[in-house]
């Protein structure tokens, strides 16, 4: 495929993550408005994460069934609707009312607002594992890094760099907003989809379609891989741990730190360079480490990051803290998905990517869950101002464990690296 190809599909997935950087503070910060109880709070993106949990396999089958171009086309017309039927929704519900502690302020517009959530979650987990499943075929498989590092850092640049700052600054405007920029940027993005040329359907099976015998085959892949294994459960815990400390801070910055929406954004702006900088130097810290040390350090930094989110003072060390964070994330995700886009034969790549999302996103959803459980059943033990920092301790705790387990689990998965790519079942 040509460069220009390539470069029409880094522009859609920087418009799409544009759209979810502005959600990033849009649906929580919404959220907020409406309650203030964390728990409640954090049903909002549990609807988001939640699909990853349901859809992971389905999708895996379908993405290795259909051209994948078309596929994202279809989702990104199902995320531009919902965007707009939020935008009416709240739109009609304004003045909101005062949001109070325990309870819903307008029950109506906070569940329907679940319900395009989940509509979005749900279409983002059939988009994103086409997504991932179509860049092979764009780029060399020696350029993968590079094309995954360029990608992701277009992708940081819209989801935690500019989408952040302008989400919250449109939605301390006027509500309605983010959500009606959302569903226009996923309309260009659909635009851009639309121009790629080239054929994005994977070459049909010898034998007739069969959903059980496809996921078995994809199962015996992935239970054939232990590094896979290894860097789905990894990553699944990391997740959940992340989602814990992410969805605490909304109300930490609102009570504890005095920030407002606007400052919130600008919080996650100056973290996010610290995803955009390993965009451009992940690959040549994988080149000089090596894959195996790259993600054992990756993973064991994240307890003190954690700590220090925690224990920050001020917006200066949490930022610093966010953005090493994400520079963390990003480092690790340019060798586990580089990894699996170069083992796994294209054929089944949509199927054993599906398996691998399932264990490494299924768990955010509980984490977000037990963010707003810890902080409910923690307020009245220790007070609510200590309460909202609790997940955040947590995570550094449960970080710490997992750094542990995980630096002798990844040794040992690279030893083995040789036997992780095994022949598919005939």
């Amino acid at each position: 495929m040509s460069n220009q190809s390539f470069n029409r599909f880094v522009a859609a997935s920087g418009l799409t993550n544009l759209a979810d950087g502005i959600a990033v503070v849009a649906w929580a910060w919404m959220a907020s408005l409406l309650t203030r109880d964390p728990f409640l709070i954090a049903l909002m993106p549990v609807a988001l994460r939640l699909p990853w949990f349901i859809f992971a396999i389905p999708a895996g089958i379908i993405t290795d069934r259909v051209d994948r171009r078309k596929l994202i086309m279809w989702m990104d017309v199902i995320r531009a609707v919902a965007f707009a039927i939020a935008t009416i929704v709240i739109w009609q519900a304004l003045p909101l009312a005062d949001a109070p502690k325990t309870g819903l302020a307008q029950p109506t517009v906070f569940y329907v607002l679940m319900f395009t959530a989940l509509l979005v979650g749900g279409a983002e987990v059939f988009r994103d594992n086409a997504a991932q499943t179509m860049l092979p075929s764009l780029v060399e498989h020696s350029a993968l890094e590079r094309a995954n590092g360029r990608l992701w850092s277009v992708e940081l640049i819209g989801n935690s760099l500019v989408g952040p700052a302008v989400g919250a600054f449109l939605i301390a405007a006027f509500a309605p907003a983010p959500f009606a920029l959302n569903s226009i940027a996923y309309a260009v993005a659909l635009v851009c989809v639309i121009s790629l040329k080239g054929s994005f359907k994977p070459k049909p099976a010898n034998t007739a379609p069969n959903w059980k015998g496809e996921l078995r085959e994809a199962y015996h892949f992935l239970k054939s891989s232990p590094l896979l294994r290894t860097l789905a459960l990894l990553t699944g815990f990391w997740n959940l741990l992340f989602q814990m400390s992410a969805i605490a801070l909304v109300l930490h910055v609102q009570e504890n730190l005095n920030f407002g929406a606007t400052a919130y954004g600008l919080l996650l702006v100056g973290g996010a360079f610290g995803g955009v900088c390993a965009g451009f130097v992940a690959e040549r810290i994988v080149n000089r480490l090596g894959p195996k040390l790259t993600v054992q350090i990756s993973l064991a930094v994240s307890a003190p990051i954690y700590l220090v989110m925690a224990l920050a003072p001020n917006w200066i060390t949490l930022t610093c803290a966010i953005g090493l964070s994400q520079f963390a994330g990003l480092t690790w995700n340019t060798v586990s998905v580089s990894y699996r886009q170069r083992t796994i034969p294209d054929a089944m790549l949509g199927r054993v990517n599906s398996l691998y999302r399932l264990l490494a996103w299924g768990m955010m959803p509980l984490g977000l869950i037990l963010s707003g459980l810890i902080v409910r059943y923690g307020e009245p033990i220790i007070g609510r101002s200590n309460a909202l920092n609790l997940p955040i301790f947590t995570a550094s705790a449960a970080a710490l464990v997992l750094g542990i387990i995980g630096w002798r689990a990844l040794g040992r998965g690279f030893s083995r690296a040789d036997q992780d790519q095994p022949a598919p079942r005939p």
